[in-house]
C-alpha cells in the first residue's frame, strides 16, 4: 500500500526551501493540505478500495507541487506565468532518477499519478480511456474545486483578487463570461476581464463537478450561497445577473443530488 506518511515527509522537506511567511506560499500549503482532505472523504463516501482512497490522498498532496516554484519565481497563480500542473509533472517524473521516487518507491501508480496531476487544472479532461486513470483524474479536479470553495469564503480578497470586497461589487460581469454561464459551462481563465469575472468563474466551477458525492458535500455546506453572498453587490446589473446564476447554480446542483 502507500505510505503516506513517507510521502508527507517527503512534502515538507520541500517546503523547506520556501518563505513560509510568504501569504500565498501559505495559502497552498493550507490548500493542499485540505484537498488531501476532501479527496479522502470523497473516495470513502464513494466506498472506493482502499489502495485508491490512499492513491487519491497521494494525487492530492502532489497536485499543486509546481505552484510553490510558480510563487517564487512570478509570486502569481496567473495561468500566463506558468503551466503549474505540467510544471509539476516535470518535477516528479522529468529525470532518469524521477523524484516522484522520494514519495512512493513502487512505479505501479505512475502513469494515473502523471496524467492526474497533469490535467487538474486543465478546462476539460479531454479523452482519457482507462476507466481508473479516468476516476483518479476526476476525483483529484473535484477534491481541489471542493477546497476552493473553503478558499473562497475564508482567504483575504486582496490575496484572492487584488481588491476588497466592495471594490469587486461595483464590477461587471462580461457578456461573454455571463453567456457561459447560462450554457452551463465553466468559464475559461482566458476569457475573464474583470475581477468579477474572476469571481464568476469560481462560481462556474461547480459545472464541472464529477460525482454525485461531491455535488452532496457542496448542498450540505450551503457553498453556492454562502460564496456569492460574500461581496455586496453594489451594481444592480451585476446583482441581477447574479441571482440568475445562483438559481442556475443551485438548480443544477438539485438535479445532481436527486435520489439521495
Amino acid at each position: 500500500m502507500i505510505d503516506m506518511k513517507r510521502a508527507r515527509t517527503e512534502f515538507d522537506r520541500y517546503l523547506d526551501g520556501f518563505d513560509k511567511n510568504n501569504e500565498k506560499i501559505k495559502l497552498k500549503i493550507v490548500h493542499t493540505n485540505e484537498v488531501v482532505r476532501c479527496s479522502g472523504e470523497i473516495a470513502r463516501r464513494m466506498n472506493l478500495p482502499q489502495e485508491d482512497q490512499e492513491l487519491a490522498e497521494l494525487i492530492a498532496l502532489l497536485h499543486d507541487i509546481g505552484r510553490f516554484e510558480q510563487v517564487r519565481k512570478y509570486n502569481s497563480f496567473e495561468p500566463a506565468t506558468m503551466d503549474h500542473a505540467h510544471f509539476g509533472v516535470e518535477l516528479l517524473f522529468g529525470s532518469k532518477k524521477p523524484w516522484i521516487r522520494s514519495f512512493v518507491v513502487s512505479d505501479r501508480w505512475d502513469e494515473i499519478i502523471r496524467e492526474a496531476i497533469g490535467c487538474h487544472s486543465d478546462y476539460s479532461l479531454g479523452s482519457i480511456k482507462d476507466e481508473r486513470i479516468l476516476l483518479h483524474a476526476k476525483l483529484i479536479r473535484d477534491a481541489d474545486k471542493l477546497d476552493n470553495c473553503r478558499v473562497k469564503l475564508s482567504d483575504d480578497m486582496e490575496v484572492l483578487l487584488g481588491m476588497n470586497a466592495e471594490e469587486v461589487g461595483t464590477q461587471s460581469i462580461t457578456d461573454e463570461v455571463f453567456k457561459t454561464c447560462l450554457e452551463g459551462k465553466s468559464v475559461r481563465s482566458a476569457d475573464r476581464v474583470t475581477k468579477m469575472d474572476y469571481w464568476i468563474s469560481y462560481i462556474a466551477y461547480f459545472f464541472d463537478i464529477n460525482f454525485r458525492e461531491t455535488f452532496q458535500i457542496i448542498k450540505e455546506n450551503n457553498f453556492v450561497n454562502r460564496i456569492i453572498d460574500r461581496i455586496p453587490y453594489s451594481n444592480p446589473d451585476t446583482r441581477e445577473k447574479m441571482e440568475r446564476i445562483r438559481q442556475l447554480v443551485n438548480d443544477y446542483i438539485d438535479l445532481h443530488t436527486k435520489g439521495n
